[in-house]
């Protein structure tokens, strides 16, 4: 469902609020959610702003309203890849993608627009260093956040990893639970 839209129909709304297409419909006949009929019809919308004020007014989660938060993993390990996909495809709140290349990183990350990447260092093709100081240099894409994932542990290493312009860095063998949580923490998410 496109959330972007301005106006939203009651199927809609009750959808995105939990409830049922009936309550949503009492709701707006009460004036308890603001809304229009559509003219000639007895379709009723109910624009954004209305949708907000009914979901602030019942304590109802707004982050109902928004798209799923797009991450890109970029690690050369397949199997690591397929848990990642199933464990953030089951939370409901991430669209996942995944590449096992510098290269396919690049380009991933140039058709998906991920507002997180986690970045192996150590690929095949290209060190996950350069894709990271490429990615910083390219305009639509400086301000992605890239969260490095990495078996190093030498200090200068890392280091060198936030002068190229990661954000955060998480060390392997890691807690997925641990990545959610940083990834929510650096989206604003709950």
């Amino acid at each position: 469902m496109n959330h972007n839209k301005t106006n939203f129909t009651t199927g809609e709304v009750a959808k995105i609020c939990g409830l049922s297409q009936q309550t949503v419909i009492r709701c707006f006949d009460s004036g308890r959610i603001e809304g229009f009929r559509i003219d000639g019809s007895r379709y009723r919308r109910i624009p954004r702003e209305g949708l907000v004020a009914f979901m602030k007014k019942n304590n109802i989660p707004l982050d109902r309203l928004s798209f799923k938060k797009k991450v890109l993993v970029v690690d050369d390990d397949v199997e690591l890849l397929q848990v990642m996909q199933d464990f953030f495809e089951d939370d409901g709140r991430f669209e996942l993608r995944t590449a096992v290349t510098g290269f396919d990183a690049g380009v991933a990350t140039k058709e998906f627009g991920p507002d997180v990447i986690l970045l192996d260092i150590m690929l095949p093709d290209v060190n996950g260093l350069e894709v990271c100081r490429y990615l910083r240099n390219t305009e639509a894409h400086k301000d992605t956040v890239i969260i490095a994932i990495s078996g190093m542990i030498e200090r200068d290493k890392i280091e060198e990893l936030y002068e190229a312009g990661i954000d955060h860095y998480i060390q392997k063998p890691f807690d997925l639970a641990e990545v959610k949580r940083k990834i929510c923490d650096v989206l604003e998410m709950e």
